[in-house]
């Protein structure tokens, strides 16, 4: 469980909004300091490009058949209502952290985003720092009326800012609008109302999605069936193991489609012993082709 106390909370918002000073640096170094990547000038780990798209051809079982075991069981989250469903979301997170309001919280929160010439809008302090290949996660703790996260003119200024999308843990407005553009959007409502009795305490900082725990730089990966979120230091573990599994269901279905054998002689694994020698030798020349090349 994270221990920041509501102080602390508050003084990671405030830095965040001063363009990631040395102390929200040092905290979002603090908890992913596994990260094997450089990282950006507001301290994410900056998983490489071309790592992302490798992410791109996996599917959700393959993450999180990994992640479960190694450990990581609370990574998914489902239950969302879908923009684009037969779009992929993969790129990094920037975090977003709402509370409902408490009035003299709020006032402080103001007065120190006012003195920075900060955005009077909660959304665009969070939109006006994304960057190519981010995904705004924002944690708006399920609220949908009156619970919304921009609508078609906010998210246009997302979808031009990352090419990606968005998860929010919250709803958004003017949904007609919205599914006009290209992004890939899970949220939890939509509704015509705009935010109130809300205030934004954190920006890259750990936040709750659902029952997932996200952090600024997390791999976000989303499809039909939900949204899966990957530490930055375990995506190369994840690939290895999915390309053996690639191969492992290429072998299997091609046998199932003979019509010779039944499902339980070749899944999970071949069960006689000719079948097995058969699969190792064929995953054994399939890694190598892939190594040549």
């Amino acid at each position: 469980m994270w221990n920041f106390s509501l102080p602390t909370i508050l003084l990671l918002a405030l830095n965040a909004y001063a363009q990631s000073p040395s102390g929200a640096r040092a905290q979002i170094a603090r908890f992913t300091e596994k990260n094997p990547y450089s990282r950006f000038a507001d301290g994410r780990p900056r998983v490489p490009d071309e790592v992302l798209d490798r992410i791109r051809e996996l599917t959700s079982e393959e993450i999180w058949t990994t992640l479960t075991r190694l450990g990581y069981n609370n990574q998914f989250e489902s239950g969302w209502q879908i923009l684009h469903p037969e779009k992929l979301l993969v790129g990094r997170a920037v975090t977003a952290q709402y509370m409902p309001l408490r009035p003299d919280v709020g006032e402080v929160i103001e007065r120190e985003a006012a003195a920075q010439g900060l955005a009077k809008g909660l959304p665009q302090r969070v939109i006006d720092t994304l960057r190519p290949n981010d995904v705004v996660v924002v944690d708006l703790f399920g609220k949908v009326a009156f619970g919304t996260f921009g609508g078609d003119n906010l998210h246009t200024a997302i979808w031009a800012a990352t090419k990606t999308g968005f998860v929010i843990d919250g709803s958004i407005r003017d949904l007609n609008g919205v599914i006009k553009l290209d992004s890939a959007g899970y949220f939890r409502g939509a509704t015509p109302t705009s935010y109130r009795e809300v205030m934004l305490t954190g920006i890259n900082v750990p936040v709750r999605i659902g029952g997932t725990t996200v952090l600024p730089g997390d791999i976000v990966f989303g499809d039909r069936e939900g949204v899966t979120f990957i530490p930055p230091h375990l995506p190369e573990e994840i690939l290895k193991e999915a390309e053996i599994t690639h191969i492992h269901d290429e072998w299997t279905k091609a046998k199932l489609l003979t019509g010779k054998y039944k499902s339980s002689e070749l899944y999970p694994s071949p069960s006689d012993r000719a079948l097995q020698r058969e699969y190792q030798e064929y995953l054994k020349n399939k890694l190598a082709e892939k190594k040549v090349r």
